[in-house]
């Protein structure tokens, strides 16, 4: 009975879990775009209706109002007691994620000990109707989720910078195409990643507006190409920014050096595709070991077990 009610709560808590995921990951989409309350004043003022402030933050859902006003302040209260150098780290991390949810390193830090709280006070309630186990079985369950849900955040924000270099490695050597014909057809560097940032929908596209944006502003091309080589942390992109800043000093031909990374990028994109064909074979090893084989053999050998079974009946 008590195996029963644990796999029901289990169930239930995926299920939710899942329909949070959901909607966080609509909710996050949503406020990238654009900022709630300007849109919700926005709204407001087209319909004619004189509101104040006050009401339109109000108007706000529960988790932007209080839950992440409230991990913001527990998180300026915790940097106040964690070192810089944590700190700094953090924001790198945060920057080559591009920054998921608008998050600052305090409330990303906080984040550690709310999740750790969460996996730790889940597995505390299931384990009340876990009567099996003993009472020191059950806290070191609890420890163990703890500290697992502490280090969660750090592997979600791996994976998200994982997956956004990954995109961008992808994305370079179409972009760089496009950059070399926009160049060869007389259009300057900017404009040429002006016409990028406006075609393509993604984070290298993002990142090229932000450096038009920064050199609008009066920062030096050279050191906007910088920032975004630091921002992204690609070998290949600071290599880009490398030659192309080079070729500014030197007065080399721009479309020739993009030419000649655009080859480059195409050769060690086919690069990895053959290396991750090799790798294929090895990855194959685990579930064929694991979970073909064994059906293979139970398949193939329950015959035979069955009919030598009815034999030794006859002994």
């Amino acid at each position: 009975m008590a195996t029963t009610i644990i796999t029901i709560v289990v169930i239930l808590v995926v299920i939710l879990g899942a329909a949070v995921i959901v909607v966080a990951g609509v909710r996050k989409s949503r406020s990238l775009s654009e900022d709630p309350l300007a849109a919700r004043l926005a709204e407001y003022s087209q319909t004619g209706d004189v509101v104040s402030l006050q009401q339109i933050e109000l108007a706000q859902p529960f988790s932007e109002r209080v839950i992440l006003p409230f991990m913001r302040r527990i998180g300026d209260l915790s940097s106040r007691f964690t070192p810089q150098n944590v700190l700094d780290q953090t924001r790198k991390r945060l920057e080559l994620a591009g920054n998921p949810g608008r998050m600052d390193a305090s409330t990303f830090l906080t984040l550690h000990f709310v999740s750790a709280g969460l996996f730790g006070g889940l597995v505390f309630i299931l384990s009340l109707f876990a009567h099996q186990y003993s009472t020191p079985v059950k806290l070191l369950m609890v420890l163990v989720f703890a500290v697992l849900g502490y280090f969660f955040p750090d592997l979600w924000i791996r994976s998200k910078i994982n997956s956004r270099q990954k995109l961008v490695r992808k994305a370079m050597p179409d972009a760089l195409d496009l950059l070399t014909i926009c160049v060869e057809a007389g259009l300057g560097f900017d404009a040429a990643m002006a016409k990028v940032n406006e075609k393509w929908d993604n984070d290298l596209a993002m990142a090229f507006g932000r450096v038009i944006r920064e050199i609008q502003l009066g920062k030096l091309r050279r050191d906007a190409l910088r920032d975004m080589a630091d921002r992204l942390g690609l070998a290949e992109l600071t290599s880009f920014v490398a030659a192309v800043i080079q070729s500014e000093m030197l007065g080399v031909s721009m479309a020739k050096v993009l030419r000649i990374q655009s080859d480059q990028m195409r050769v060690r994109r086919r690069q990895r595709a053959e290396e991750e064909a090799h790798k294929a074979p090895i990855k194959m090893i685990f579930p064929m070991g694991l979970l073909i084989f064994p059906a293979l053999m139970i398949v193939l050998l329950t015959p035979a077990v069955l009919k030598l079974s009815g034999a030794l009946k006859y002994f």
